[in-house]
């Protein structure tokens, strides 16, 4: 079994607490569907958001589904870097796994399928 880890990004209209937290959630719920993943599978998850994203820690989401309590979630700021994707949520989630780096389903929504093109479902 190997360490994996599964990139995420979605982007929202506002920075808006309730906005926030509904991305963030159906950015989790499309990684654990898309990759058959458990709570129990996962190392941890890490969080950021751009600097234009202060309401809320997106990590309250992740907290919030079931069998996520003991997850460790590390929230951070993005580089903000000039011209980048502004109001974005990005996530690494490390999870054990059998399967190998082109098994792993990455999940870009939004406006943020422009980060990853490649990865990125029409």
């Amino acid at each position: 079994m190997s360490v994996r880890g599964i990139r995420g990004a979605i982007t929202v209209e506002a920075n808006d607490r309730d906005q926030i937290l509904q991305a963030t959630s159906e950015m989790v719920e499309q990684i654990v569907a898309e990759n058959a993943i458990l709570p129990e599978d996962i190392c941890s998850v890490f969080i950021t958001v751009t600097t234009d994203l202060d309401d809320t820690f997106p990590a309250v989401a992740i907290r919030r589904l079931s069998g996520w309590e003991l997850v460790p979630l590390m929230c951070s700021l993005e580089v903000p870097v000039k011209g980048s994707l502004e109001k974005c949520i990005r996530l690494m989630v490390l999870v054990n796994t059998d399967k190998g780096q082109a098994e792993i389903n990455h999940v870009y929504l939004g406006g943020a399928r422009v980060l990853r093109p490649d990865l990125s479902k029409a």
